[in-house]
């Protein structure tokens, strides 16, 4: 399995980005994507989840209403859209995956980790 993460940059405040998760490897569509962050000096945090199967969503507080998880299956990708971006959302994300789940919120539980990409809120 593999999962390979994109689209990260620099964005003014207030802005939007896409990041996007290729997944590869999968026999079933029965696991979760994930995404997480990780900021400078800080732990690892849980952003957002997504069923594969089923497609339901789930978004940490801090990101409701302003972060959108979707899916493409016939392009095995997920894709995290950020909006209404803060600088405080400046992390480098990762993409995760955990099989026989319909979410996955906890690092611990994770069974494998794409590459991060760096997410830069700045003016």
């Amino acid at each position: 399995v593999q999962l390979q993460a994109s689209g990260g940059g620099l964005v003014q405040p207030g802005g939007s980005l896409r990041l996007s998760c290729v997944a590869s490897g999968f026999t079933s569509d029965n696991y979760a994507i994930g995404w997480f962050r990780q900021a400078p000096g800080k732990e690892r945090e849980w952003v957002s989840s997504l069923s594969v199967s089923e497609g339901d969503t789930y978004y940490a507080d801090s990101v409701k209403g302003r972060f959108i998880i979707s899916r493409d299956n016939e392009k095995n990708t997920v894709y995290l859209q950020m909006n209404s971006l803060k600088p405080e959302d400046t992390a480098v994300y990762y993409c995760a995956a955990e099989e026989g789940t319909i979410v996955v919120v906890a690092t611990i539980h994770v069974d494998y980790w794409g590459q991060g990409t760096q997410v830069t809120v700045s003016s």
